[in-house]
């Protein structure tokens, strides 16, 4: 069974959803007012190894994923920019959604932009108002009165006796000592130039708050399974939504709360005048992949904080490629035979440690540990010419069915599996065979035979390490042309 950290009751809880068979889970999104940077893919990526492992575990999900598209941000960006907010806020989410297939993140379900969900909102903000939580101040705004709802400050274990009585937060975001009632509804002034909408209150446009309990109960119900989102949305985003959703329904809003730890960069909070501050984008220019990127972003657990360094950066390099050489022999060892029935005992260990770990809210750490252990082990029985293709079938099969969870074994190989030939293959088999029987005539034989169709192989204290030999490749597409 799951076990996930639950950020309302400060404790590791079993998973249980309100539905056997499908989860429902709301994950925050981007404001789209500019790239995302590699902080906020910390927390996509956070979400997307949770989505992956309840899938791992049996269940459908039914991820929500919201685009705030009107808040201060975009607003004050789409006026910078003298243009109307929907044409301001489109590259940016367009840019998000290549981003997600570059770090190989699962896209959920749905993706409901807050312009789109102004019904819900205001429908929302007027049972809230019928319940005594609302008012509206003489600006045509409206606030939720945090007095009146006793249970505000339980997610962020506020001290109530600190809140100053109609003490009022208009702006989106803040600090938790500033805060008071904040707003569901603002009225327009100048700074909104042309982002309004009419309400029984008057013009005006959306809380950034309202915006996630509405569109969350639209899609996945007034109760539902799992909320997620960096630690920095606790409060006063989190806090808030569940304040409004339970003040208008009467009933539970989540069931499970898990917040992801900051991501730094070089021991540091990221930012710009620290020159640290990065986007996706600009890790790429620096010539790393989107596989390496991912890797590092999961190698370590969600709740603790992340070091982002670009000597990780090279470690994942390393890592993938130990990872690469052992499928790539595996395959080599295959040679297309079907799976044994059963795995040897140190695969299905190695399947043991890794599941246990994911599901012990999703330890990555432990996770990789029995990842690496099954690489070693791996290359200690082929070394030894212990595995049958069988055997090597069904351990890549394993390899397989780790990474629907992990999303990095597969994705954004320079040279897939599917790519080598079977007449590669067989030699590959073959001098494996003929180096555990010391017939090192026959293995310099099918090494040069091998040389000639195009793979490099390489023998190591773990076995044969083979891949293609890309200068031989690109001469002989050079020839062809």
């Amino acid at each position: 069974m799951m076990q996930v950290y639950n950020s309302l009751s400060r404790s590791k809880e079993p998973f249980t959803p309100l539905n056997p068979e499908t989860v429902g889970l709301y994950t925050c999104g981007p404001t789209v007012y500019n790239f995302a940077h590699i902080g906020n893919f910390r927390a996509y990526t956070f979400e997307d190894l949770l989505r992956r492992t309840l899938i791992f575990n049996g269940y459908r999900v039914m991820q929500v994923m919201n685009l705030t598209d009107v808040d201060d941000k975009t607003i004050r960006g789409a006026r910078q920019a003298g243009v109307p907010l929907k044409t301001f806020t489109a590259p940016f989410i367009q840019a998000f959604f290549e981003d997600l297939a570059t770090l190989n993140i699962q896209r959920a379900e749905v993706y409901p932009a807050a312009t789109d969900h102004l019904p819900e909102m205001l429908d929302l903000i007027g049972k809230l108002m019928e319940r005594g939580l609302a008012y509206r101040s003489d600006d045509g705004s409206v606030y939720f009165s945090v007095s009146a709802w006793p249970a505000y400050g339980k997610l962020a274990r506020l001290d109530r006796s600190a809140l100053r009585a109609g003490a009022r937060v208009s702006h989106d975001e803040y600090e938790k000592e500033s805060y008071g009632d904040f707003a569901l509804w603002k009225g327009w002034d100048e700074q909104d130039g042309e982002v309004a909408w009419d309400s029984p209150w008057g013009r005006g446009r959306p809380g950034w708050h309202i915006e996630c309990s509405a569109m969350a109960m639209r899609y996945l119900g007034e109760t539902f399974d799992l909320h997620t989102g960096g630690i920095d949305n606790l409060f006063p985003h989190h806090e808030n939504e569940i304040a409004q959703a339970e003040g208008a329904t009467g009933k539970p809003f989540v069931a499970y709360w898990m917040h992801c730890a900051h991501l730094r960069v070089n021991g540091e909070k990221m930012s710009k005048s620290l020159g640290n501050f990065f986007t996706l984008r600009d890790l790429l220019s620096r010539g790393w992949a989107g596989r390496e990127i991912r890797y590092v972003l999961l190698n370590g657990h969600y709740r603790q904080p992340l070091n982002f360094t670009f000597e990780a950066l090279d470690a994942a390099r390393v890592s993938l490629a130990r990872i690469d050489e052992c499928v790539d022999a595996l395959t080599a060892a295959a040679g297309g035979s079907a799976p044994a029935d059963a795995l040897p005992d140190w695969a299905a260990s190695a399947r043991v440690a890794f599941t246990e770990a994911v599901n012990d809210d999703l330890n990555l750490p432990e996770a990789l540990a029995a990842l690496f252990a099954l690489v070693r082990e791996s290359n200690t029985a082929m070394r030894d010419a212990a595995l049958t293709p069988q055997g090597a079938a069904a351990v890549l099969d394993l390899f397989d069915r780790l990474d629907t969870v992990l999303g990095v074994i597969r994705f954004g190989r320079a040279d897939r599996d599917s790519e080598m030939p079977p007449e590669v293959a067989e030699r590959v088999r073959a001098r494996a065979e003929a180096r555990a029987a010391k017939d090192w005539s026959a293995a310099d034989r099918l090494r040069d035979e091998l040389a000639s169709l195009g793979w490099e192989v390489r023998d190591s204290k773990e076995g044969q390490k083979v891949k293609r030999n890309e200068t031989m490749t690109r001469s002989t597409a050079v020839t062809a042309s």
